[in-house]
């Protein structure tokens, strides 16, 4: 991580799913929210404007937002680019997060797979050309896309067969995940080089640590065992981390703590940690990376104020240093009680001015 950046202790990150700013502030988040370059400039005022007059008291948004010529927004999720670069047709709607389409491509497609050209594959050459006319506007380009993870993207166009594979097929899998890495790791060092970022859209929490830092999207590996993913994914993200760096993890599973070990060989300075893993196992053996705790959207919703203060607690007493720690909640849905973010922000607060 930049040793020169500055970085707030604690620092709180919150991402709202396309549902919340659909019903709140009306966006749509059909095909042009993401590739319509005066589109993005617009919503991402509204979306800035919206958080300060929510949540200003929590430092969130701004009072009076002026155009930046964002090349993807900074304040919600969703990785569609890559699945779309490998062939699957994307559903966009007003109120949801793009929905890639599987393709389910037989084992012969699979095995004569090749990695695209990105910058000559729709929908990157839609998405480069408003990025060249924002660039030609401003002078400069902020933000990034989601890049999305192997494993996730993997399975959008192999399907179901993908884990069964694992094991009666693995230089199949291995193949196919190579492919994507490489994709992945492509389009990741092209949005950083246009932006100074490539990860923003991944976690906001990427800005406050280090905005250069690539986070790979493991949502899926909770699907495999730690032997598989130890024996097949980790040599790929190995791979990966080998050309672009600093490295982070992504992994919004409940069992991080089960890959941990495995996690630390990439040489990743970064992981983001699913609600519901041990935290004090990942943070003792993920050493002095910085970790990031991501509280449960699902509770955010549905519990009351005092219980998501003591998940808060529970979490933070857990960590570690705090001085390497972040915490987040990620996909929250239209109707999260405010209040049960106001309690989040009043713990973090007081572990900023105290330490408990």
């Amino acid at each position: 991580m930049a040793d020169s950046m500055k970085r707030d202790f604690l620092p709180f990150e919150v991402v709202f799913n396309p549902n919340w700013w659909h019903r709140t502030a009306g966006i749509s988040f059909d095909r042009p929210f993401y590739f319509d370059g005066p589109a993005r400039v617009q919503n991402d005022m509204i979306m800035r404007r919206v958080l300060h007059e929510r949540y200003g008291d929590m430092g969130l948004g701004e009072e009076d937002p002026q155009p930046r010529p964002v090349a993807g927004s900074l304040y919600v999720a969703g990785g569609f680019i890559i699945p779309a670069l490998l062939g699957s047709e994307v559903a966009f709607a007003p109120d949801a997060a793009p929905q890639p389409l599987p393709i389910t491509l037989t084992r012969e497609q699979i095995d004569a797979l090749e990695k695209p050209d990105f910058a000559t594959t729709s929908p990157m050459t839609e998405l480069i050309a408003s990025w060249d006319e924002q660039e030609a506007q401003y002078g400069y380009l902020i933000g990034d896309l989601n890049t999305d993870g192997v494993l996730n993207a993997a399975y959008h166009i192999y399907g179901q067969d993908l884990f069964a594979d694992f094991y009666e097929a693995p230089d199949r899998v291995r193949h196919v995940l190579e492919v994507i890495a490489d994709l992945i790791v492509d389009v990741a060092l092209y949005a950083r080089g246009r932006t100074g970022s490539c990860s923003i859209s991944v976690n906001r929490m990427a800005e406050r640590v280090d905005p250069r830092l690539f986070i790979h999207a493991n949502c899926s590996v909770q699907m495999i065992s730690p032997v598989s993913y130890r024996s097949m994914h980790l040599p790929v993200e190995q791979r990966m981390a080998a050309r672009i760096r600093p490295f982070g993890i992504h992994h919004c599973g409940d069992n991080m703590h089960r890959v941990a070990a495995a996690y630390v060989e990439t040489g990743s300075v970064f992981f983001d940690a699913g609600w519901g893993s041990d935290i004090a196992a990942c943070r003792k053996a993920l050493g002095d990376a910085f970790l990031n705790l991501r509280l449960s959207p699902i509770r955010m919703l549905q519990c009351t104020p005092a219980e998501m203060a003591a998940d808060v607690e529970g979490l933070l007493r857990a960590a570690g240093p705090l001085d390497k720690t972040g915490i987040c909640c990620i996909n929250m849905d239209y109707g999260t009680p405010d209040d049960n973010l106001f309690a989040v922000y009043e713990v973090i607060e007081r572990y900023r001015r105290y330490g408990a």
